[in-house]
């Protein structure tokens, strides 16, 4: 009866509490509706076609070991190396070309809609001939679609005709032919070639690439009375492109007529003083002269002018003047509001941390102003910011922190983004991964780096595979080493004869391997690398040549594994191979042939060792021999066959038959 009670006297309570509640809330509403309250409805906020795309994303963390999207999902079809990755890439952007091709070639078949309204995009291009009916609007579309040839023959096609071009189509032409040197680009629908094309170009030296007499000049020679933006558009093509010469002089020559260039056109060339002047001192002379000549026309600088300036103090040298003037330029471009971009900071580091320089430690005040932010593109250079980095943190300073810092910067926000192209993405890596297998603990940096980058991420190069095999033999571990065959075979690295010979060593330099299991995978290694540079094509480049010290580790390891056929198989090799192999097996390695020979009772096998040590002027042949008539009873021939390699007096003479 009491626990009914309670209860009632529960819900009562409770039922106080809702209607004190209920009459609070409707006195709150009675006095609010006397009120009037407006309704703010908020500012549209733009959004762009992926915006709720990239919210997604955003939620979902990216999984380090997933290979990237343009590759199959399939494991057996991921390439792993990176000539793999390159060649899959662009096979895909040869279907993509050919899909093109047979679009533009056969236009005619595709007369269907294939979305309405239709796709300019899907459409065949328009080819121009001689017959073509064009207008000024023809014109003006072939330069925004950057079709620098198209754009150059309907041009003439108009002059031809007689059809008068506005200076404002004149001029937009001008600047498409300065730009792209008077060639046709490749189509940034192209990705993947884009990305391997910038890779090739970043290893190219600077040189004269601007085409004398081209399209560009001749479009700029018939254009009357060239103003201001001719003439910049004409000398920021040649400085692009190193005619640096012909752009000077052109520059002198608007100069002298009172015609006021752009500050772009001020930044060209304050770019290019190191192919102006010779001497440091000459060049920033000239920098100093083309600042002060955008100040008296009236131009501001601007972010490419603070870049352009840090370019050239970068060219001239390490000395204290070039420092101190970088420094000075970065304060006077922030006291006039120009922050800089991620080039200019590279600029900073070349010119303060030179190969053979004094140790610098700029990039820590660099990375206090960089890290933890978002960074865009606003300048070409940018891209160079991160390898310079690592390269600085590796070969300067050897700072596993302070590359920590920069890696952790690279993967914030959409940072990833100004890593460049591949081949800026490579050497990115091989400064890092050197820097922290050489520092790290080994476990360490197995499990944090190399499993998580490697091979989806990054491909080690042979160099940079070689470090880690080296802190694997330093560290004894011999854990690693299945996975890292294994790596070295979908890598294509097992004809490098230092990465095979470094493989080796640390198997056999570390003693019998700990376990069974263990043991067998070193034997099957050693038998792989055996059987690859057997069957190595005999017309390859740089093939491995066989040496007495690799067969000899090899047949250790499989000795060591109780493998007796294949050490057999080995130690023939090295018998019929006087000719080809070059240098001889350490004593150690056919001393354990022959114990293993007597434990298997195979006493020809052990006359073949030592006959084969006694020829290469191994003085304890004679020992082995002994020992081989001590441990196993031979016959009169097997006795008569060591007599003649070390002599009788070496011989213990038994009178019982062996098995062979």
């Amino acid at each position: 009866m009491s626990n009914i009670s309670t209860v009632l006297l529960k819900r009562l309570k409770n039922l106080k509490q809702a209607n004190y509640v209920s009459s609070l809330l409707c006195r709150n509403f009675s006095q609010s509706a006397e009120v009037d309250e407006k309704i703010e409805i908020p500012k549209r906020i733009p959004r762009g076609p992926t915006d709720i795309l990239r919210a997604l994303e955003s939620t979902i963390s990216r999984d380090p070991t997933a290979a990237h999207y343009k590759y199959h999902d399939d494991p057996y079809l991921i390439p792993m190396s990176n000539v793999g990755k390159r060649t899959f890439a662009m096979a895909q952007e040869a279907g993509r070309k050919a899909a093109h091709w047979i679009r533009q070639e056969h236009a005619d078949v595709f007369n269907h809609r294939e979305a309405d309204p239709v796709i300019k995009a899907f459409l065949p291009r328009v080819v121009y001939n001689e017959n073509s009916e064009v207008t000024e609007d023809d014109l003006k579309q072939v330069i925004e679609d950057v079709q620098v040839a198209d754009a150059y023959f309907v041009y003439k096609l108009l002059k031809s005709k007689g059809v008068e071009i506005s200076k404002k189509t004149e001029q937009d032409l001008l600047e498409l032919l300065c730009y792209f040197n008077s060639e046709n680009t490749l189509s940034e629908e192209f990705i993947e070639e884009r990305w391997f094309k910038q890779s090739s170009r970043s290893k190219e030296r600077q040189r004269k690439t601007w085409k004398d007499g081209s399209l560009a000049e001749e479009v700029f020679i018939s254009i009357e009375n060239p103003t201001g933006e001719t003439y910049s558009a004409i000398i920021q093509g040649m400085s692009k492109h190193f005619q640096v010469d012909r752009a000077h002089q052109l520059f002198e020559e608007a100069q002298e007529k009172g015609i006021v260039l752009s500050t772009n056109t001020y930044n060209c060339l304050i770019r290019v003083v190191n192919f102006l002047k010779e001497s440091y001192d000459l060049r920033w002379n000239l920098v100093v002269e083309l600042l002060s000549g955008m100040n008296n026309a009236g131009l501001r600088p601007n972010l490419g002018t603070l870049n352009a300036v840090l370019q050239a103090l970068s060219t001239m040298g390490g000395g204290k003047i070039a420092k101190d003037n970088a420094l000075k330029t970065l304060r006077e471009f922030k006291d006039l509001g120009i922050e800089p971009s991620l080039a200019s900071y590279y600029y900073v580091l070349i010119t303060f941390c030179k190969e053979r320089g004094p140790k610098s430690t700029i990039l820590y005040d660099i990375m206090t102003q960089v890290e933890n932010k978002q960074h865009k593109i606003r300048d070409l250079n940018d891209t160079n910011f991160f390898i310079s980095a690592m390269d600085v943190c590796r070969n300067h300073l050897n700072d596993i922190e302070l590359a920590k810092r920069i890696d952790k910067l690279l993967h914030f926000g959409n940072n990833y983004d100004l890593i460049g192209d591949s081949y800026k993405e490579s050497i990115y890596y091989r400064h890092y991964f050197i820097l922290l297998v050489t520092y790290l603990p080994l476990e360490e940096f197995m499990l944090e780096v190399y499993e998580k980058l490697v091979p989806n991420i990054y491909v080690p190069e042979p160099s940079v595979m070689g470090e880690v095999l080296k802190q694997v033999d330093l560290n004894g571990a011999v854990e690693y080493v299945p996975k890292l065959w294994s790596d070295m075979t979908v890598f294509d690295h097992t004809g490098r004869e230092n990465l095979v010979g470094m493989m080796l060593n640390i198997m056999v330099n570390n003693g019998p391997a700990p376990n069974p299991e263990l043991k067998e995978r070193f034997s099957y290694v050693a038998w792989e690398i055996y059987n690859k540079i057997e069957g190595q094509d005999e017309n390859k480049f740089n093939k491995i040549i066989w040496t007495g010290e690799l067969l000899g580790k090899i047949m250790t390891l499989v000795l060591q594994n109780n493998e007796f056929s294949k050490a057999c198989q080995v130690m023939e090799k090295l018998d019929k191979g006087h000719g080809s192999i070059v240098g001889v097996p350490k004593f150690e390695d056919l001393s354990l042939f022959v114990d293993k020979c007597i434990e298997d009772k195979a006493p020809s096998r052990a006359i073949t060792c030592i006959q084969y040590c006694a020829d290469n002027g191994f003085p304890d042949a004679k020992a082995l021999a002994a020992k081989l008539d001590e441990k196993l009873t031979l016959t009169e021939e097997h006795l008569k066959d060591l007599s003649k390699i070390v002599g009788n007096s070496e011989l213990a003479s038994k009178s019982s038959v062996a098995v062979d």
